[in-house]
């Protein structure tokens, strides 16, 4: 059976939890018991938060239930502070503001309802970039999503619509020339191995085994509607159907960042323009700037990172500190829920929005020469007090 939205019409249910009985109990018996959560949601849903909110539907029926239930689920992470809730479509972020603001302000340092996004994808506003030295970094990349406008976001989409924003994406991607013209796999057409060998050359999103994911409900159908879309040099990715509609990345072997981020300017912003032919824009406001599933991706969505050789100061009782000073987070290559292997980590930026794209990849290039200084220093023996900077 389906959910009626607002317009009468049947939508995909996407959870079995969140039917019209609740409001037939008392707010403090669908409250969730949130007592052992350390997340974002968490700190700020409270029972008369709960009770404002629980009655109310976005105009595709989607609910409060439904953008808390990955937070309520996942009570926490052993590496970062998760968020605890996504957005089921665009309108969640303004029906459920009141949820939504506070959490936005925490995740992004201080960033208010009245503040405004920038954006910037001029690539010539970069200053250097092209020097990192390849002795430490391994890979470089910069990614982003992109919302479709008129189509429900990943954890609340129908069928219907997840196909057709294959469909979509699909002819945009086919008119792109030049060195990113390319070519789409459909997930569903690859066998385990050609998933698995695209997996491990950290060109394909993993199978939908991260909890948080499962939890929020953006792996039904898996695979259906799922894809990447490569040019043939591999080096200018679109993932489709993931977290987000799409997942945009540019990545090659090395520490040329500028190169990176100029194909990747190049790629959105023609990608953009074809969508725009077909008379579809992508999600964005003055305020949120590019609207994404996940609040920790709002603004610039972007995240510019490297696989960089941080053995000695990987080690370093400061590490931490200094990263938090220069913006910026490490994982393991493997990803988010993953930890370093053999002194290589991801570096990348902590901040996606209320910067615009060209700062948040100048901080990762600064940030990332000064790490590569300070491990030279250490493994002469030489101290990195020095070098240890103000917080940016």
């Amino acid at each position: 059976m389906g959910n009626r939205n607002s317009v009468g019409t049947e939508t995909m249910p996407f959870g079995n939890s969140h039917n019209e009985n609740k409001m037939k109990f008392p707010v403090e018996d669908e409250y969730p018991d949130l007592s052992a959560h350390n997340n974002h949601m968490a700190k700020v849903l409270t029972v008369a938060l709960y009770e404002q909110l629980r009655g109310l539907k976005t105009p595709s029926g989607c609910t409060v239930d439904d953008v808390i239930q990955t937070g309520v689920d996942n009570p926490g992470h052993p590496y970062i502070m998760t968020v605890g809730c996504v957005a089921g479509d665009e309108e969640c972020y303004d029906v459920f503001s009141p949820l939504f603001d506070p959490i936005i302000k925490d995740r992004h340092g201080g960033y208010c309802p009245t503040d405004k996004h920038k954006t910037d994808l001029n690539p010539a506003h970069l200053k250097g970039g092209d020097d990192l030295d390849p002795t430490y970094v391994i890979s470089s990349r910069v990614r982003t999503g992109r919302s479709i406008r008129g189509f429900c976001l990943p954890p609340h989409c129908s069928r219907g619509e997840r196909r057709a924003v294959e469909k979509l994406s699909v002819e945009a991607l086919a008119s792109l020339d030049g060195d990113l013209a390319g070519k789409y796999y459909a997930l569903k057409n690859m066998t385990e191995e050609e998933q698995q060998q695209l997996i491990d050359d950290h060109f394909l999103f993993d199978k939908p085994v991260s909890p948080l994911l499962l939890a929020s409900g953006m792996a039904r159908d898996w695979p259906d509607a799922r894809g990447i879309w490569h040019n043939d040099n591999k080096t200018f990715l679109v993932w489709l159907n993931e977290e987000d509609h799409l997942r945009v990345i540019s990545m090659q072997q090395g520490g040329n960042m500028r190169e990176v981020f100029e194909r990747f300017c190049t790629g959105l912003t023609k990608i953009e323009n074809l969508f725009k032919t077909k008379g579809y824009q992508f999600m964005w406001n003055e305020h949120l700037g590019y609207i994404l599933t996940c609040p920790s991706n709002l603004g610039t969505g972007l995240r510019a990172g490297v696989h960089v050789k941080l053995p000695n100061l990987g080690k370093h009782a400061k590490f931490g500190e200094i990263l938090k000073c220069l913006r910026l987070q490490k994982r393991g290559t493997g990803g988010v829920d993953t930890a370093a292997v053999g002194g290589v980590f991801d570096i990348s930026n902590a901040d996606r929005l209320g910067f615009s794209e060209v700062e948040l990849v100048q901080m990762v290039v600064d940030g990332v020469k000064l790490l590569i200084d300070m491990e030279k220093h250490l493994e002469k023996g030489e101290s990195i007090d020095g070098l240890i900077p103000a917080q940016k």
